[in-house]
């Protein structure tokens, strides 16, 4: 199920992130807001958003066994301590902007990611010059 969401959205992730702001220069982001364990919709994935480096990355902390065997077809043998999003960087208020790693595929795309609230992150992408859309609603682990 994991690999069959993103695999759906995440093709339109591909060109998102060119369209996305200019990252802030200077110091590192603030991640105190977005800090936190985020859920995908089937429960399948979760993800530790933190500061890495100069960025902010979301690193798998939990998958479900399907989730694993469905990321080791597609050549990712060790899913929990990946980074599935990558080089995020300040796009505007409540926007991040960089990449998304699918596991199932072994690929890379830019993206962004948008905290609707402090329980709702909306992963989305767009295609075509923003004609095709796509987007994934991730929850906070309480």
């Amino acid at each position: 199920m994991f690999g069959k969401i993103l695999r759906a959205i995440l093709p339109a992730l591909a060109l998102s992130s060119a369209f996305a702001l200019p990252a802030a220069a200077g110091s590192p982001p603030d991640v105190a807001p977005i800090a936190s364990e985020w859920r995908n919709p089937s429960n399948s994935v979760h993800v530790r958003i933190d500061r890495c480096g100069g960025a902010v990355c979301g690193t798998i902390t939990w998958a479900s066994d399907k989730a694993i065997a469905d990321a080791r077809r597609g050549g990712t043998d060790q899913l929990i301590g990946t980074h599935l999003f990558r080089d995020l960087k300040p796009a505007g208020p409540g926007k991040w902007s960089g990449k998304v790693f699918v596991p199932d595929i072994r690929q890379t795309f830019s993206g962004t990611i948008e905290f609707q609230d402090g329980n709702k992150m909306v992963g989305k992408g767009c295609v075509l010059f923003g004609i095709i859309c796509k987007a994934q609603t991730w929850s906070r682990v309480h």
